[in-house]
Parts: C-alpha cells; sequence; structure tokens
C-alpha cells in the first residue's frame, strides 16, 4: 500500500537536512511556496472551517473580497517569507494562512520547526489538523507530533517521531477522499484513517476540495520545503 509513496519520504530525510533556502520539488512534486514571498497565501477568515462557513454565508463576492483584504492585512503582518522560511512572530490572536489554490486527492510534505512550548499544526484541505507540538508540553501532546485533531473523533499518533524542539521535522501526508495517511520523520504515525467531518456543525457533508492551512497558535513557527502531487482520479 505505501510502496507508491515511500520515495516521497527518502526525499523528505533529504530536505530535512538541507539549508535554509529555496529547494526544488522531486519529480512529480511543485512548490506552493516559492520560498521568496506570500503571494499564493492568504489570510483565513477563521481557524474554525465551520466558521468560515458560516461567516460567508449569503455574502456577495464583492462582500467576501472585503473581507479577505481585511484578514489579510492583519494576518499578514505577522507571517513573513525569507530565505525560503515561512516564519509566524507568535502574536496572539492572529489567524492562520491558507493556499489560495484548492486541492482534492494530494500527496504533500512539509518541513516545520517549533520552540519549547510550542503548538501548531497543518490542515490539509481545510480539515483536519494533523498536529503540531512540543511533546514535552504536557497535556495530550506527550503523544508527540502528526495525531489528527479537530476531527470528531480525534486520532492520536501511533507513535511519538518528533525531533528534539528546535529541529526541524517533515511531514508527508496524503489525503485521498476521506482517507488519511501521515508520515512524520519517516515514521508512520496515521495509517489510513478516516477523517471526520468538522464542517457546518457537522451536519454538511465537506467540500471534496479545500486550501492547505498553517495554524497559528500563540508561538514562534517556521515552515519550508512545502511540496504537492496532486492525485485527482485516484
Amino acid at each position: 500500500m505505501f510502496g507508491r509513496w515511500i520515495l516521497g519520504v527518502v526525499f523528505c530525510g533529504a530536505w530535512g537536512a538541507a539549508q535554509e533556502q529555496e529547494t526544488k520539488p522531486p519529480e512529480g512534486y511543485r512548490a506552493i511556496f516559492n520560498g521568496k514571498d506570500l503571494r499564493n497565501w492568504r489570510g483565513q477568515i477563521d481557524e474554525d472551517p465551520r466558521v468560515v462557513a458560516k461567516v460567508t454565508q449569503g455574502l456577495s463576492e464583492e462582500e467576501i473580497r472585503k473581507k479577505q483584504e481585511d484578514v489579510d492585512a492583519k494576518t499578514l503582518a505577522h507571517w513573513t517569507a525569507e530565505n525560503g522560511v515561512i516564519h509566524y512572530d507568535g502574536t496572539r490572536k492572529i489567524g492562520n494562512i491558507e493556499t489560495r489554490e484548492h486541492f482534492g486527492n494530494f500527496e504533500m510534505v512539509v518541513d516545520w520547526k517549533i520552540p519549547k512550548g510550542g503548538d501548531s499544526g497543518v490542515f490539509p484541505r481545510n480539515m483536519p489538523q494533523v498536529q503540531i507540538w512540543d511533546p514535552a508540553g504536557g497535556k495530550r501532546n506527550v503523544v508527540g507530533s502528526g495525531g489528527l485533531d479537530n476531527n470528531g473523533p480525534d486520532i492520536p499518533p501511533k507513535k511519538k517521531a518528533d525531533n528534539p524542539v528546535g529541529e526541524w521535522n517533515t511531514f508527508y501526508i496524503r489525503m485521498v477522499g476521506d482517507r488519511i495517511t501521515v508520515k512524520l520523520n519517516g515514521e508512520l504515525v496515521i495509517d489510513d484513517e478516516k477523517k471526520g467531518n468538522y464542517w457546518t456543525d457537522f451536519k454538511e457533508p465537506p467540500p471534496v476540495k479545500g486550501p492547505i492551512v498553517l495554524q497559528s497558535h500563540g508561538s514562534h513557527l517556521w515552515f519550508r520545503n512545502l511540496f504537492i502531487r496532486e492525485l485527482d482520479g485516484k
């Protein structure tokens, strides 16, 4: 089952050892962060996908555009891109960022780094959250990063595979239909699990396409080497 993407994990290891600079994606993948600026990204109207659906419902295209401009002005002042790295400055109550492009079925990789006590996540297709946090931070996070939160039900990772805080880590995330697989630093932590429906108070089916979201959560964050391979039709 996993033979098709083991090669991608090998590439991930090479990316994790790279310098902070733009890296070319391997064959079949393409960059969703150009390594220089955030022109392909925007602020997320709300970090809860259910709320995004609610606050935009019934608005005209012009009203949504204006709301998006206001969110971008507030959010992108605290997310910066330099030398191939996206950095979030840790300001409290500042929103997430998301790709302007939406995706269906895909494989993606991303390197990430957090400080002591850090907390973040990657939302593939806007849900669920692939959790990032300091494994020594207490509470549920003693299980390590890579589990599915905001999923209904949440699914913990199979093992703790985090590198020490302050070092780079690499996610491999595969999402096909409503199934998701996650590897952290080459270790399988989520194995083809069914994602929940965290959309509009669980009453409506989630969209078949959505953005890739990077979560802000009150601590400095760093991301690099965000590459994706679309798998539409699979």
